[in-house]
């Protein structure tokens, strides 16, 4: 019986010919990445050193930080955190990376996300890295055992592979697709296991898409998710990997735990319904609620292809008086792309705040909402409180979704605007 691709890439980290779902092992992670974050990185860094003794990492080019979150600081103590990291990565000899964007997506344009190596990270949405074939897991219990040891204990997971089938009609987006998987599969039905992603719609997909879709696979209960390399993200990966490692696949005989077909091509918006990321329904079911606020953005949707849908449903219309549309791009290489396209022209001339990039409207820090209002996001989660007052409300919807509430304050179907300005009064 052949292998999957995690099981590959765990045997090669742990120095094995060869592991099975289940076996226990030590495994010498490839990058150890993190961003600072209270009561995370700061905790680490003391416990290395009054727990450990350890004044230094052993190999620092194993080792990157980002400073994504709370960007810009607004108290003392935030940029006190800030200041922390910089001097225990000049100490440390480790790079941190400021002011370039959210860490899980300037990591695959640094070259962290090198197919067949394994990476961890305390937030889950590390996962993203997957698209390129990397194997990587956040570890949020264990992240200090591989800054202070070479290796972790871990046991190999089970994989789960979900095969994508059909065209995806005009109008369904990345987003939708994945909110569908978990409509199908349930929020636990991937529950402490890889899921692998595959068939012809993923194969037909771009990186962004893909990067949309393995962020998020922490609500199907899954530790990570994983695409098998292919000629799609290959040359983007090996163009800025930094290790020399041969790119691994799953052979055609591995044995998954479950194994899925979901056939996309009839799909339609779909919507995500407070309090809860498993609430998912057809976009169509809540036509019309009246909306306040909108966000573009996060580690899982505000790359190009997010703008570009969000640009083309507001040129030469405005956003409604009243409605707030903050748009994120989710690094400053992908902003300055969106700029260079007049992206960001069309958006801002149709009434957008566009802010650098920054998790910060993500988790509730900025554009906060007050109760009674509710927002159309691309961000990661839903829940009472993300953005603000427990009694406001989230409905995550794809980037075009987001635009088109904008124009009418309300949640509005997208595609009719994505026709062209003729297709909709």
């Amino acid at each position: 019986m052949g292998s999957t691709i995690t099981e590959k890439i765990l045997a090669r980290a742990s120095s094995r010919s060869a592991v099975r779902a289940g076996d226990e092992v030590r495994a010498r992670p490839d990058f150890v990445v993190a961003y600072d974050f209270p009561g995370y990185t700061d905790v680490i860094f003391r416990q290395m050193k009054d727990e450990f003794g350890i004044a230094r990492v052993a190999d620092p080019k194993r080792f990157a930080l980002f400073i994504d979150h709370m960007v810009p600081a607004v108290t003392p103590q935030e940029e006190d955190l800030h200041q922390n990291t910089r001097d225990w990565g000049a100490a440390n000899d480790v790079p941190v990376y400021e002011r370039v964007g959210i860490g899980h997506q300037v990591a695959s344009e640094l070259g962290y996300a090198t197919p067949g190596a394994l990476v961890v990270h305390f937030d889950g949405h590390i996962s993203q890295l997957g698209t390129f074939g990397t194997l990587a897991i956040g570890v949020r219990r264990h992240l200090l055992e591989a800054f202070v040891k070479d290796s972790i204990k871990m046991k190999v997971p089970h994989t789960t592979r979900v095969d994508l089938t059909g065209s995806l009609p005009a109008g369904v987006m990345a987003r939708d697709v994945f909110h569908h998987i978990v409509r199908v599969i349930g929020p636990s039905g991937c529950r402490f296991n890889v899921l692998e992603l595959g068939g012809p719609a993923i194969a037909a997909m771009g990186i962004e898409s893909r990067q949309t879709i393995t962020c998020l696979a922490m609500f199907t209960g899954a530790i990570t998710a994983i695409v098998n390399p292919d000629e799609v993200t290959l040359p983007y990966a090996r163009e800025r990997a930094r290790l020399a490692i041969e790119p691994l696949a799953s052979d055609d005989d591995a044995d998954y735990a479950a194994h899925h077909t979901i056939d996309v091509a009839g799909l339609e918006p779909v919507v995500v319904v407070p309090p809860s990321p498993a609430n998912t329904r057809d976009l169509a079911e809540v036509l019309g609620t009246p909306v306040q606020v909108g966000y573009l953005g996060s580690c899982a949707s505000g790359r190009l292809e997010d703008l570009r849908a969000a640009a083309q449903v507001l040129r030469g219309r405005k956003v409604r008086p009243g409605f707030q549309l903050h748009v994120v791009p989710t690094s400053q290489a992908i902003m300055q792309q969106a700029a260079a396209e007049g992206l960001l022209t069309d958006l801002i001339a149709a009434g957008a705040f566009v802010s650098s990039p920054s998790c910060d409207y993500c988790f509730g820090r900025m554009g906060v909402m007050t109760a009674g209002q509710r927002a159309v996001s691309t961000g990661t989660l839903n829940v009472r409180g993300r953005m603000g007052s427990p009694d406001s409300e989230i409905y995550i919807v794809n980037a075009a979704a987001v635009a088109a509430a904008a124009v009418e304050g309300r949640i509005a179907d997208p595609r009719p605007y994505l026709a062209g300005p003729a297709a909709h009064g």
